[in-house]
């Protein structure tokens, strides 16, 4: 199933009232805190000559790490704004940006046809998808891996509701990073648990490797303490068949 247009619409909304400043968007953390622990959790089962994909790069900042451990890299994000903030950030051809929704069966075949099996790098896009499309989006893993490449996964559990509902009940209100989440209709740590295993064993994948973690973000609490989100992490292969 394909996103609906109102939540795509959501997206495009929130990327087009987003500056191209650093750390704007709530979840734009340092790859320092991300996507380079997240490396090193990943690269013992990850073939580096293999290109990687960032599904739901946003505007970029994650992609451009994996560019410095990966032959090649490539961003993709439903929001053609999102892709547009991407390419304004960075430097030259590389790494590539271009605009993909995950559901699109065709369009990520295509993909997967250009780049031939890759590696996948996928943080916090499950939990925020609208439910009857989460499978496609846990298949956009398993299509674009195809058999030799490998992925990593890392989604918000439920604990961060918890995190999430201190920070909004500030007698301020929530702080404004995260008020801009919710004014514009996207709904953070909304998949259960043991969903996204389940979503993940039946698009196909196998589970190598899995931990508790937290996604560090750009804002913080009235008294001072940054918002880190309770999360846990994948890393995913093609089950063999059978």
């Amino acid at each position: 199933m394909k996103v609906s247009e109102n939540y795509r619409e959501k997206w495009e909304s929130y990327w087009r009232e987003t500056s191209d400043a650093r750390g704007e968007a709530i979840w734009d953390a340092d790859p320092s805190l991300t996507s380079a622990p997240h490396s090193e959790l990943f690269l013992p089962y990850a073939d580096t000559t293999r290109p990687i994909v960032d599904l739901g790069c946003g505007n970029g900042t994650q992609t451009r790490y994996l560019a410095t451990r990966f032959a090649r890299a490539v961003g993709v994000d439903l929001s053609h704004a999102a892709i547009e903030h991407a390419r304004r950030a960075t430097d030259g051809d590389s790494p590539e940006f271009q605009q993909l929704d995950l559901t699109d069966t065709e369009a990520v075949r295509a993909l997967h046809d250009r780049l031939g099996d890759s590696n996948v790098y996928m943080r916090a896009v499950i939990h925020q998808s609208e439910p009857a499309a989460r499978p496609s989006v846990a298949g956009a893993v398993a299509e674009i891996i195809g058999f030799r490449g490998r992925a990593f996964v890392v989604e918000l559990t439920s604990d961060s509701r918890q995190v999430l509902s201190r920070a909004a009940a500030d007698p301020d209100g929530p702080p404004p990073k995260l008020r801009r989440v919710f004014q514009h209709g996207l709904k953070p740590a909304d998949a259960d648990d043991e969903e996204i295993p389940e979503l993940l064993r039946k698009s196909g994948l196998e589970i190598l490797a899995d931990g508790e973690t937290t996604l560090p973000q750009t804002e913080y609490l009235a008294d001072g303490t940054r918002i880190d989100l309770p999360a846990r992490w994948f890393v995913l292969a093609r089950a063999a068949a059978g």
